[in-house]
């Protein structure tokens, strides 16, 4: 029904799931396999399918084999069912050793984690922020080098960064400082490439942004969400408001959407039938159909 018609490309953006061993609750009140459960339920009932599931990192709170294992039990499987691949991202609670072994089946080694994947035309590129022993962000100049040789044969459909730390401002107390450093390097690596947007994490709220003319979305955690209206000068995290998002690649734009995890009332909605003999309708039918509007009745 579009003058644009369908998305190329549709990606699954989830970030922050913060998983403990042994189901742990996080902070003794989050359960967090429940809520990624139900965000992937919510994505194979909706009959979207992806052709990728990206995660911007801290995908385990404290870096524990169990939290690793345990999540790629839950992931691995829905991926599957929805002909996803996934792409891991490091975040600052992750472990470069234990990702590697539990989740990519590699060596446990310590240097950065990296990838360069291809869905069809569409590059994405996964960046490793982390510091170990840190919370704030850094590109080291071996990354930052290998960053610039990969962007300097262009994808035939552009490329999407997805990395933890995202290179925006934040008003939260405290946040500035373990923001990504030196974000300037960064710029100067990925201005005038193919990078039409950067994914983010690290936050636990949904915001955008721009970076060196650049979009970038970022996606609240799975596990809690920041109070960004909340009394100033405090930090404080929600036990709810959490969402994924959902990012549509299309020819000329790429488009964010945020998707809200839990059961809600409906309270409108036009069903399939009604949907399918609208989209069967000629153009300007249509526009009668649904978009004219209905004189209210006089009293």
């Amino acid at each position: 029904m579009s003058e644009h018609g369908a998305p190329q490309h549709t990606i699954v953006h989830i970030s922050d799931t913060h998983f403990l061993a042994g189901r742990r609750p996080l902070h003794g009140a989050i359960d967090t396999d429940a809520t990624l459960t139900r965000a992937l339920a919510q994505l194979e009932e909706s009959g979207i399918r992806p052709e990728a599931l990206v995660f911007t990192g801290d995908i385990a709170d404290l870096g524990e084999e169990d939290a690793y294992r345990r999540i790629r039990g839950i992931v691995e499987p829905a991926a599957a069912r929805l002909g996803a691949r996934v792409l891991w991202v490091m975040g600052n609670h992750d472990d470069r050793a234990r990702v590697r072994t539990e989740l990519l089946d590699e060596q446990p080694l310590t240097d950065p984690v990296v990838a360069s994947i291809m869905l069809g035309g569409l590059r994405i590129i996964a960046l490793d922020t982390t510091v170990p022993g840190y919370h704030h962000g850094e590109l080291s100049e071996e990354q930052l080098r290998w960053l610039r040789t990969e962007l300097e044969q262009a994808a035939p459909e552009g490329t999407l960064l997805a990395l933890h730390h995202p290179p925006i401002p934040t008003t939260l107390p405290l946040m500035p400082i373990l923001e990504l450093q030196r974000q300037h390097e960064l710029a100067a690596v990925i201005e005038g490439t193919d990078v039409r947007a950067i994914l983010g994490g690290h936050l636990h709220y949904s915001t955008t942004s721009t970076f060196a003319g650049i979009p970038v979305s970022v996606a609240a955690a799975t596990c809690y969400t920041m109070d960004v209206a909340g009394p100033r000068g405090a930090l404080r995290g929600l036990g709810g408001g959490q969402s994924f998002s959902i990012v549509d690649v299309y020819g000329d734009r790429v488009v964010h959407s945020i998707i809200p995890i839990g059961d809600y009332p409906i309270v409108t909605s036009f069903d399939h039938d009604f949907v399918a003999r609208v989209d069967a309708l000629p153009a300007p039918e249509r526009l009668e159909a649904f978009s004219r509007q209905v004189p209210p009745i006089s009293s």
